[in-house]
């Protein structure tokens, strides 16, 4: 094939050492071309890659409309673009005829005019095609980006503890942030330009054949090159662009918690260890772009180098052409607009294959998020309404990534309406009761019944909806109080005076109107605005105010005095009346008041009853209490 490819420049008066050179050239990369198909398995890794893309096609298809409009913009731009170029070879073959022939100025001018105003009305064209072409791909692709973005957000909030336990929030904050926006580059610029190469290229080589087939053939020589190259180079730029990307998220990680967690840095008085280690993730992150940028910076002038060769050849080729009037010298600067019509296109390969891998990196790393499936599901769909009955038979639960064992053989039950209280020592398992009830784990062995029905039944809404939850652990969002206290209401339910009676309830009514902007005060990131003991009466508020069968209070009183817990403990009693209820706690004057009581010891049931029959026992319960006593005595 590459014989009779290169037959076809004998009758060109070229000097041999340039033939032998050619010839000696177009065979190397012959050869090239084979040692690739051999070593193809080796770049199994890449196409894998490359698939991860994949997920993308379900957007397209939903915006095919757009993208096929798109392309017959592109079309469009590249016919006008294209089609304007022969009157730059009329135009400079009319000037040589014209001197030649003695033809007058005014009627040159005329003609000359015409070829303008001919070339004006298909570049204007041609813009007009373009700016369409921007408005349907471009536009699509900033669509789909939202789609992804609101995909990925959703999954995120199916997903359930154990995956944010395995998971830094900087590197889910990336990948929804800057790896959809480098997806969107693919989806946008990258198929744009694509599309636009390749009829913009068709375009231009059929007419560049037309005019000289020859001449044609030696402007694309470099070519091959460039193909090879970019073949090569894109491998690079994918290994490369995954690292940038995985040290970014690490970056991300880090300022987050730093930002959450300013309180105990200048508490601590670290923050120059801060920003050194900030630094430090920064500087690596600096040495692994700069690496990137590098490929990439030597990779652009290699391709223009390319190209410019194109068009030497064109010159001198094109010239010995001319001299044998076998074409013109219109035909020479026409090839010259066509080289340079072709010179981004196919500069921007390079740019585009970066584009992809960056892309296929990008979208690598959101695909195994979104293949993650969540742990917690329900599995049969029985009744949705909820009573309150509650039971534990023989529960076993091991935390999964730290192998802690929380609960062993653990059973109880809490009838319609009452309260059990449950107490014990930092760590003896009394939040992972509160954790499995709510679902955010599943047991490993037992069961937890709820009106007689394994929770694993119940659809995870309808037990969530009907649960109201005062987490250990109080997690406020950066907004007022009011949204805070109604976070767990609808938007229609959300009435001034039920949220006021919310804050009355959990005794922080009154510190509410202390404030400046009393029920409209931004309480900060992560309540940060506020103590310990308001951040903890404004999580009770929200998990009264929804009104739930079932409560849950998870030692949400241990940041305020003995005097406010009585206040609230007095109000809970009217809100928890006919409502099942479950008060953990480490302090005897929270729990003691309750129907029920169990003590719970390294993740077993030690003692069980109500506050009078655990004293009289003189067990583990009554040793707190004395302990507990004898605390009060000394602070009094």
């Amino acid at each position: 094939m590459f014989v009779i490819f290169l037959s076809t420049f004998e009758p060109l008066k070229i000097p041999p050492a340039f033939y032998l050179t050619a010839k000696l050239y177009l065979f190397s990369e012959w050869a090239k071309i084979n040692r690739q198909k051999r070593t193809f398995n080796r770049l199994k890794i890449q196409r894998i890659k490359l698939g991860s893309l994949k997920h993308i096609n379900k957007y397209l298809y939903k915006y095919r409309l757009r993208l096929l409009l798109g392309l017959l913009f592109v079309v469009a731009s590249n016919y006008f673009a294209v089609t304007a170029v022969p009157y730059v070879r009329l135009t400079i073959d009319y000037l040589g005829t014209s001197v030649s022939q003695g033809i007058p100025a005014s009627e040159s001018y005329h003609q000359l005019l015409i070829y303008g105003l001919y070339t004006l009305g298909y570049a204007i064209l041609s813009g007009f095609f373009l700016f369409l072409m921007r408005q349907t791909i471009i536009v699509m692709s900033r669509l789909i980006e939202y789609d992804l973005k609101n995909e990925m957000y959703e999954h995120y909030q199916k997903l359930d503890t154990a995956f944010y336990k395995r998971n830094n929030t900087g590197d889910m904050m990336n990948r929804i942030s800057e790896d959809v926006g480098r997806v969107r580059m693919y989806i946008g610029p990258a198929i744009m330009y694509i599309f636009n190469t390749l009829f913009l290229f068709l375009f231009t080589i059929t007419e560049m054949v037309n005019v000289n087939f020859e001449l044609t053939l030696y402007v694309l020589i470099p070519l091959p090159i460039l193909a090879i190259s970019i073949y090569y180079v894109s491998n690079t730029i994918n290994k490369k662009s995954t690292k940038v990307q995985e040290q970014l998220s690490g970056i991300t990680t880090h300022t987050q918690e730093a930002f959450s967690g300013i309180r105990v840095l200048k508490a601590y008085g670290r923050e120059d260890k801060s920003i050194s280690d900030f630094e430090k993730q920064s500087n690596s992150y600096k040495n692994l772009t700069m690496g990137l940028v590098k490929v990439e910076a030597l990779f652009q002038p290699f391709m223009i180098l390319l190209i410019g060769l194109s068009t030497l050849f064109t010159i001198y080729i094109g010239g010995m052409q001319a001299i044998d009037h076998k074409i013109s010298y219109g035909n020479i600067a026409e090839f010259i607009v066509y080289v340079n019509r072709l010179t981004w296109p196919i500069a921007s390969l390079g740019w585009v294959t970066s584009l992809i891998q960056r892309a296929a990196a990008s979208q690598t790393r959101i695909n195994e998020f979104l293949h993650t499936k969540p742990e917690i599901t329900s599995q049969l769909a029985t009744s949705e309404t909820i009573n309150g009955d509650i039971e534990f038979k023989n529960v076993n639960f091991v935390y999964p990534d730290s192998g802690i064992v929380a609960l062993k053989n653990v059973s109880f039950k809490i009838p319609k309406g009452k309260t059990l209280a449950i107490i014990g020592r930092t760590g003896s398992g009394k939040s992972t009761i509160a954790n499995l009830m709510c679902r955010l784990y599943d047991v490993d062995s037992g069961e937890i019944l709820v009106d007689k029905n394994n929770i694993k039944n119940i659809p995870i809404s309808a037990l969530r909806s009907q649960i109201g939850y005062a987490p250990q652990e109080v997690i406020l969002f950066s907004d007022t109080i009011t949204h805070n206290i109604a976070f767990s209401i609808d938007e229609e339910n959300q009435k001034a005076d039920v949220i006021v009676q919310a804050a009355k309830d959990a005794a922080i009514y009154s510190n509410i109107m202390s404030f400046k902007d009393q029920f409209e005060t931004i309480v900060g990131e992560r309540g940060i605005t506020l103590s310990g003991g308001q951040k903890q009466r404004i999580s009770i508020a929200r998990a009264i105010i929804k009104k739930p069968q079932i409560m849950i209070f998870d030692d949400c009183l241990s940041a305020v005095d003995t005097e406010t817990e009585e206040e609230i403990l007095g109000n809970l009693k009217k809100v928890m009346a006919d409502k099942t209820s479950l008060i953990i706690s480490h302090r005897i004057s929270t729990v003691k008041n309750s129907d029920n009581i169990i003590v719970i010891d390294k993740g077993e049931v030690i003692e069980s009853g109500n506050h009078q029959q655990l004293i009289e026992k003189q067990g583990t319960y009554f040793e707190l209490h004395k302990m507990q006593l004898l605390e009060e005595e000394k602070t009094a």
